[in-house]
């Protein structure tokens, strides 16, 4: 049976972190997680794990067959397809850990976070930026997670996302991760205050 997927947030408060590749989103949630005490969703995905991720711990890794069954059953928050592999929330651990009265956090693209809108319409949504152009390039190459076709790949798209999602107006805010430590301590400030309006 799929879970119960309401309009309503049960308790907790959902937050949602988009940006192009190497804007910081990942460090962001990460700290959101040490900071907050904050839930953060592990997506699934149909790409093959990369050098050091663990099922379940980084992804949930699903093959094609088993991501669409998922997605059949009704079972994705939201879901999107990023350079030729499928991404997706699943439903129930988030929807467990919102009844829970926890802030869970969603990694996720602006097409996932339009998504994510749609459905729940109170979700504090951030749209990372960077300082500049050339900063993405900068920090794609200095992670050395991707080949160099994937980097221009990623860039090439960066500047379409950017303009997706501002023009989608589903974001409540949009921060420029020029600093680091002043875009983290920004969007937990503003989590904190949500929360005590609740």
């Amino acid at each position: 049976m799929s879970p119960k997927v309401a309009g309503s947030i049960p308790g907790g408060l959902l937050v949602v972190i988009s940006g192009p590749s190497g804007v910081g989103k990942t460090t962001i949630c990460r700290a959101l997680v040490d900071r907050l005490g904050a839930y953060l969703s592990i997506s699934a995905t149909t790409r093959p794990p990369g050098q050091g991720e663990r099922n379940g711990q980084d992804y949930f890794f699903l093959s094609q067959q088993e991501f669409k069954q998922k997605l059949e059953n009704n079972e994705f928050l939201e879901h999107a397809e990023v350079f030729g592999h499928l991404y997706g929330t699943l439903a129930k651990p988030v929807m467990e850990a919102l009844g829970a009265g926890r802030v869970v956090v969603l990694e996720i693209v602006v097409n996932g976070a339009k998504q994510i809108r749609k459905r729940f319409a109170q979700a504090l949504m951030f749209l990372i930026l960077p300082p500049a152009p050339t900063t993405l390039g900068e920090r794609l190459n200095h992670r050395r997670r991707d080949a160099k076709d994937v980097i221009a790949e990623r860039l090439a798209k960066a500047d379409g996302e950017i303009r997706f999602a501002r023009e989608s107006q589903c974001y409540n805010y949009t921060i420029v991760n020029d600093d680091l430590e002043k875009a983290i301590s920004q969007i937990v400030t503003i989590i904190n205050q949500q929360k005590e309006k609740a």
